[in-house]
C-alpha cells in the first residue's frame, strides 16, 4: 500500500556547521530540547549547553567540542520535529561525517547518550591527530572527480569529501595544499580555496583516532537499524549491525562519498530530504545534485515551524 507514497530521508550535518548560540531558541521554547541540553552535560560531565548556547566561539570549534555539539543538536531537532509533526515517517537516514553517528542513532543502530559520549571520543582523537600531524584542506570548485583525482596524485594529497558536483574537498600535509590548490586551477577549477580547519581530515593524517574509536565502539551496544543507513565509506547503506563499527572506523581516513549516499538514496525511492542540525550545508548540496527533490531542514524555531507546517499539510 506504501509503494506509491513519497519516501522521506534524514540527514544530519557535519563538522563545520557549529555556530554560536545553536539550539538555544530550542531550548528556550521546547522542553524536550531543554530536558535533552541537561541529559547530554551529564552523559559528558561538563556544560556542553553552555558552549552551544554563549560560546566563545574559538570553545565551540574545539573539535571534541563541535562533534557532539553538532550531534546533539541534530538529535534535537528530530526529536521536537517527531513532536511538532507526530505523522511524520522516514525509510532512510546519513549524516556527513560525524553527522552519520546521528544517522544511526535516529535509526536505532546507537543509543543516543553511546552515540554523544561516542562522538566526543571521536573528537578528541581527532584532535590530537591534528596537533601530532600538520594538515589541511582545501575545497576545489568546478571539477569532477575525475580531474580531481589526478590533481591528488600530482600534489600527494587524498580526496576528502566529494560532497556534490563541482564540489569535492581535498586534504593532506599543510605543506602540500598550496601546490594542490596550483594544480587544481591549472587543471581549470573555478576556485580552490584553503579551508579553516584544525587538520588534515577524511586523509591518512587521521589513522592515529582509528585505535581509540574502535576501542570507543566495542563498548557499545551497535544494533540493526530501522532503516536503512547510508554509509560514507561506501555510499550504499550499511550491511548490518555486524559491519558498523568497522566501517564507522574507515571513514575516518576514507573520503566521504556523500554525493553517492544521495543518488543511492534517490535510487532507491526518496524524493523528499530533511535536514537536521544546525546550518544549511546539505541543502546547497542538494540543490547541485537534484534541484528537483523536496528539501526541508530544521534548525530553529523558525524553520522547525516552517517543516512541520509542510509535513502536516
Amino acid at each position: 500500500m506504501l509503494s506509491h507514497m513519497a519516501k522521506t530521508a534524514l540527514l544530519f550535518a557535519g563538522q563545520g556547521a557549529q555556530v554560536v548560540g545553536m539550539g538555544r531558541d530550542l531550548a528556550e521554547a521546547h522542553p524536550t530540547a531543554k530536558s535533552l541540553f541537561a541529559e547530554a552535560d551529564e552523559a559528558l560531565g561538563y556544560g556542553l549547553s553552555e558552549i552551544c548556547f554563549s560560546g566563545p566561539e574559538e570553545e565551540l570549534v574545539r573539535t571534541e567540542h563541535a562533534q557532539p555539539a553538532i550531534y546533539l543538536v541534530g538529535w534535537i531537532a528530530l526529536k521536537l520535529l517527531r513532536e511538532q509533526a507526530p505523522s511524520i515517517s522516514f525509510e532512510a537516514t546519513a549524516g556527513l561525517s560525524l553527522g552519520e553517528f546521528t544517522a544511526l542513532a535516529a535509526a536505532d543502530a546507537i543509543g543516543f547518550e553511546d552515540g554523544l559520549r561516542v562522538v566526543r571520543r571521536r573528537g578528541e582523537l581527532m584532535q590530537e591527530a591534528c596537533e601530532a600531524s600538520s594538515g589541511g584542506m582545501a575545497a576545489i570548485v568546478g571539477l569532477d572527480e575525475e580531474a580531481v583525482r589526478g590533481v591528488c596524485e600530482q600534489a600527494g594529497v587524498s580526496l576528502a569529501n566529494l560532497n556534490c558536483p563541482g564540489q569535492i574537498v581535498v586534504s593532506g600535509d599543510a605543506d602540500k595544499m598550496d601546490a594542490a590548490c596550483e594544480a587544481a586551477k591549472a587543471a581549470g577549477a573555478k576556485r580552490a580555496i584553503l579551508l579553516p580547519v584544525a587538520g588534515a581530515y577524511h586523509s591518512p593524517l587521521m589513522q592515529p583516532a582509528q585505535a581509540g574509536l574502535a576501542e570507543a565502539l566495542a563498548k557499545v551496544e551497535l544494533r540493526e537499524p530501522s532503516v536503512p543507513v547510508y554509509s560514507n565509506v561506501t555510499g550504499q547503506a550499511h550491511a548490518g549491525a555486524a559491519s558498523i563499527a568497522g566501517t564507522m572506523v574507515d571513514q575516518v581516513t576514507s573520503s566521504v562519498r556523500w554525493e553517492a549516499c544521495i543518488r543511492a538514496m534517490i535510487a532507491d525511492g526518496v524524493t523528499r530530504f530533511i535536514e537536521l542540525g544546525p546550518g544549511t550545508a546539505l541543502t546547497g548540496f542538494m540543490r547541485r545534485i537534484d534541484r528537483g527533490l523536496e528539501v526541508l531542514n530544521v534548525a530553529d524555531n523558525d524553520s522547525l515551524a516552517k517543516s512541520a507546517e509542510a509535513l502536516n499539510a
